[in-house]
């Protein structure tokens, strides 16, 4: 297998860090920067409700099917060649969503840039533990965690400006054009920036966990990225079909590893990796309720206070900005705190969602705009303490070697999360504003308020784990068992 040039002395490590940062945000903003677009979109192409809902699905779900994948061939081949030739084909379909003359031809589009951004997204997360060692790794971790966090919420909010800049009945195309200068900047530096990796034993791509993951990760997502049509209704037996294939897959890589293969995600990551798999599972936790709130309050503002699609998102821009502020400084204090980092920042988030649903409910309308900033601005600084403290924790024990299929399954839990979440809480949106009365505020402090239960959930697999981790120190380790066989091939 390739052994990668150690960026942990490369001068140039942090300018190529900011050119993965920028390609990473462009493609995890088109996932919600599309939404406030759709309305206008739908009327200039002259498409149907179902046809222009996979304008967002069929993106969401090419870029989950991808990210593991992606990341194990990013791992075999180079992550330097992978993430520019992703970057490419990024920029190219963005411009062809862009110019799409028909629905048919932008939902295409959109399928193609969601499996570009599938596979680049991974690239990211290896290249940091790829080009960055020790306390500089935390902090390059706390920069990739604020993009996460940041790009997930100011979604609306950059659509919104778009829109209102771009004014006429085809300013929906540059959401889409506005990817290609930034993408062709990020292009031309990542040539000259990005660690390349020293050429090595090619290995056989496993194919049959190809198939077997992507098929389950589809079965799962299919239902939910279609929910607005009946997709939960039509496509349960899915949820059947879905597991089914997971554990055949668990089954199959098992199988590989005992064979001396190359496994798509090798098991041990999980077994013998410590903090990969709680730190997975705290990931998906998290997004489950922390995506599915943004659409929530999108549809509360728009629809229940009249707001305009960008009113509606700087409504909720201050946690965006906390999540920035902490984000950056969570990144040089996980070193230090470690997992009771994640825990304050979970509470934070359940404190900040969970004051924000009781103040829309019970608080006068006035009283509401001005007491609701202040506390989604603490839930940001808590969201900032989540994600890449989480992302640090997860994956700093894990092979460089193995870095990028690692990253993209911590990705495609956090996407399954997300993608449940987008269904589940709007639909108890409205569910609650169909019953007598039609109360939006009951009706967003409802979905809301659910979307905390995941983070609560989250929040007690951090506070286990961080109490493990202090018994854990409490106890030495016998140096003939203190690292795994995993790591032999760390560097």
């Amino acid at each position: 297998m390739p052994t990668h040039t150690d960026g942990g002395s490369d001068p140039r490590r942090w300018k190529a860090l900011w050119v993965t940062l920028v390609a990473g945000f462009m493609s995890l903003l088109d996932v919600t920067i599309v939404a406030v677009a759709l309305p206008s979109m739908q009327r200039d192409l002259h498409a149907s409700a179902p046809a222009i809902q996979w304008v967002v699905s069929g993106y969401a779900l090419s870029f989950a099917l991808v990210l593991v994948t992606a990341g194990r061939i990013g791992d075999a081949v180079g992550r330097h060649r992978i993430f520019l030739l992703a970057l490419t084909a990024f920029v190219l379909c963005s411009a062809a969503a862009g110019a799409a003359p028909t629905i048919t031809f932008l939902v295409v589009a959109r399928v193609a840039q969601g499996v570009a951004a599938g596979c680049l997204a991974p690239q990211n997360s290896a290249l940091i533990q790829q080009m960055f060692r020790g306390a500089e790794r935390g902090r390059a971790f706390g920069l990739f965690g604020a993009t996460v966090g940041i790009s997930s919420a100011v979604g609306p909010v950059v659509g919104g400006l778009i829109l209102a800049l771009a004014d006429g009945p085809q300013g929906w195309r540059w959401i889409f054009y506005v990817n290609v200068p930034v993408g062709a900047i990020a292009l031309l530096l990542g040539v000259r920036l990005l660690p390349r990796a020293v050429p090595g034993r090619r290995e056989r791509l496993d194919l049959g966990g190809v198939a077997l993951l992507g098929c389950g990760v589809l079965a799962l997502m299919l239902p939910l990225v279609l929910a607005e049509s009946g997709g939960v209704r039509h496509l349960w037996w899915l949820f059947v079909v879905g597991p089914a294939l997971l554990v055949a897959f668990a089954r199959w890589e098992r199988r590989v590893a005992a064979r001396e293969g190359h496994p798509l995600l090798d098991p041990r990551l999980l077994t013998d990796t410590r903090g990969y798999a709680v730190g997975a599972a705290i990931a998906t936790l998290y997004f489950v309720g922390f995506s599915g709130v943004w659409l929530v309050f999108a549809l509360f503002f728009q629809n229940g206070l009249d707001y305009s699609p960008l009113r509606s998102g700087l409504a909720v821009t201050p946690f965006a900005l906390g999540s920035a502020l902490a984000a950056a400084v969570a990144g040089r204090l996980v070193d230090r705190l470690g997992r009771l980092l994640t825990v304050c920042g979970l509470a934070g988030v359940a404190l900040g969602l969970g004051g924000t649903a009781l103040i829309l409910w019970l608080a006068p309308k006035g009283l509401a705009a001005w007491l609701t900033p202040p506390v989604l601005f603490v839930g940001g600084l808590g969201g900032g303490c989540v994600i890449s403290p989480n992302v640090t924790m997860t994956l700093r024990e894990v092979p460089v070697r193995m870095a990028g299929a690692a990253g993209g399954a911590l990705q495609t839990g956090q996407r399954l999360g997300g993608a449940v979440g987008t269904a589940a809480l709007p639909g108890v949106f409205y569910v609650v504003l169909a019953a007598p009365g039609h109360d939006y505020h009951l009706a967003v402090a409802t979905a809301v308020g659910l979307g905390v239960l995941p983070v609560l959930c989250s929040f007690a697999l951090a506070v286990h784990d961080w109490r493990r981790d202090r018994r854990g120190r409490d106890t030495p380790c016998p140096p003939e068992v203190s690292h795994s066989h995993l790591h032999a091939g760390q560097g």
